[in-house]
């Protein structure tokens, strides 16, 4: 493969991702999409191996490759103008019924070439609650409207029907409509960039390159490889409430293997993980230690394998709920790092305060009468290492370019205001090195709402290094009218009156190596 070739399709195909983002981002109805970028773009090759990706979240970016698979295993039939939409984890979806993906192929003289993709978070897509996220969840079909890998588009035409269906289903089909045609939007400009690429250099050096690329992630990977320890390293750690969760890798040059098989049954409520979501985490924390510095496809996931037990927590079955999928995967995330970090020295600083610290407050706008939905994640305090504190008020680990809702917009938005957004100044995470802060930010309501948040680390702090401390804990208080407080790590369905109050705490970082006080005098 031509050398220079190979650089231009290559940063080509990264430019187009970043420009259906960009699409997105300015003409999406939603805040938690075109501020905060909950969302993410990526190409694959025919096969659906990723080749590409956007800004965005890194998670929502590796669902992608796996829908495209799903689509091509369900439709004998692909055509030039098609596009394909999914969001149920049991059909190329991975996460829950929010996160929305769309598939589109790239066709060059009858030739498939590529496949774009994209996923954003609609703020609601049905279920028991607004928001779509209720901990009274026990079946994914209380969750909401599920898309099971269907078509959207035919030969370029829309199916009105299905975009019915769509925003019948919606407390907020106007959001919907105008979320989902943002998305539509990016995979038309996706489609002109990969086919005027594919046309200058032909169809078949266009295919070379991505094998090449595949290729070259595969060989980035394994040099990560060789420089890891050979060894099989074991790990259990209990959880908030109480449940043990365990973890084995295996780790030589050649191959990383995160056998997961010794968990907890899948439960009947929404804390659940379908197995791709599970293999995304260890997909996550596998690119840090082994090629933290280039972008991800999916050459560099060759060497890595996750087992995982069909019927577990981490390989849930349908019809298991999986509303809050994203704070259970978080954990599994943490655990391979807590394993990899407390057995192999100075590869991994401590733990941040891992959790997504989903917000969600629905209600009527008390200026317009229109329903609103809230969506935040929150920041949070990193972990210290060998080399220094941790950073402060950042997002978790798996969100990437990911970013914080103006106040502004917030208050313009969603009818409330944003008292205060300032550093969390409780003690933890001290050390040698200490860890990052989190943060504490207030809304008070205006009007009636309802709330649903979901917080992990709220009673098992972050982890500290080298006998550094733990970090501080993750809650939600509410804050009522006379005064008094309510402590929650998940609820949903909370009532809220006008002049509520509802106070987000993240935690701090755990600490690094021990805190050395200088003697009193």
């Amino acid at each position: 493969m031509d050398p220079i070739a190979l650089e231009i399709i290559e940063g080509s195909l990264q430019a187009a991702c970043e420009e259906m983002l960009g699409v997105i981002q300015r003409t999406a109805m939603s805040p938690i999409i075109y501020e905060v970028l909950d969302l993410g773009t990526g190409i694959t090759d025919p096969q659906g191996n990723l080749v590409a990706s956007g800004a965005g979240i890194p998670t929502f970016v590796a669902v992608l490759d796996k829908v495209v698979k799903k689509v091509l295993d369900r439709h004998s039939v692909i055509q030039p103008g098609d596009i394909f939409v999914t969001n149920d984890p049991a059909f190329g979806g991975v996460t829950h019924l929010n996160d929305v993906a769309l598939v589109a192929p790239v066709f060059v003289d009858d030739c498939l070439v590529a496949w774009v993709g994209n996923m954003a978070h609609w703020s609601d897509v049905g279920g028991l609650a607004p928001g779509s996220l209720s901990t009274r969840a026990e079946q994914i079909y209380q969750e909401g409207l599920r898309l099971p890998a269907i078509r959207l588009a035919e030969r370029g035409q829309l199916l009105r029907p299905v975009l019915e269906i769509l925003k019948a289903n919606s407390r907020m089909p106007e959001h919907l409509q105008g979320d989902l045609w943002a998305q539509i939007a990016a995979l038309r400009l996706g489609i002109e960039r990969i086919w005027a690429l594919a046309c200058r250099f032909g169809s078949r050096a266009f295919l070379n390159a991505l094998a090449v690329m595949l290729d070259e992630g595969e060989r980035r990977a394994l040099d990560g490889l060789a420089r890891l320890p050979v060894g099989t390293f074991l790990f259990e750690e209990e959880q908030d409430d109480g449940v043990l969760f365990r973890v084995k890798v295996a780790v030589d040059h050649a191959s990383f293997i995160v056998d997961l098989r010794d968990n907890p049954d899948q439960r009947p409520g929404p804390y659940n993980l379908y197995r791709e979501a599970t293999e995304i985490a260890a997909q996550m924390i596998f690119k840090a230690v082994v090629d933290p510095g280039r972008r991800a496809n999916a050459g560099v996931f060759r060497p890595l394998r996750v087992i995982t037990r069909p019927g577990s927590m981490f390989d849930a079955q349908p019809p298991a709920a999986c509303g809050f999928y994203y704070e259970l995967r978080m954990r599994v995330y943490d655990l391979i790092w807590r394993c990899l970090a407390t057995q192999i020295e100075g590869l991994l600083p401590a733990g941040h305060f891992a959790t997504i610290g989903g917000t969600v407050i629905s209600g009527i706008h008390p200026d317009t009468g229109k329903r609103f939905t809230l969506v935040e994640p929150q920041v949070g305090g990193w972990g210290a290492s060998p080399h220094g504190d941790g950073e402060s008020a950042l997002f978790s680990a798996f969100h990437g370019e990911t970013y914080v809702c103006p106040a502004e917009v917030a208050e313009a938005r969603y009818g409330l205001y944003v008292e205060s957004f300032r550093l969390n100044e409780e003690p933890g995470g001290e050390g040698h090195y200490r860890g990052g802060r989190g943060v504490v930010r207030e809304y008070v309501l205006r009007g009636e709402a309802v709330l649903a948040v979901g917080f992990t680390r709220y009673k098992k702090p972050p982890w500290g290094l080298a006998g550094g401390h733990p970090g501080s804990l993750n809650r939600v208080e509410v804050v009522r009218a006379d005064g008094a407080i309510e402590v929650y790590g998940f609820i949903s369905d909370l009532a809220l009156k006008a002049g509520d109050r509802v106070r987000v705490l993240t935690g701090s970082g755990g600490g690094y190596g021990v805190l050395c006080l200088d003697p009193a005098p």
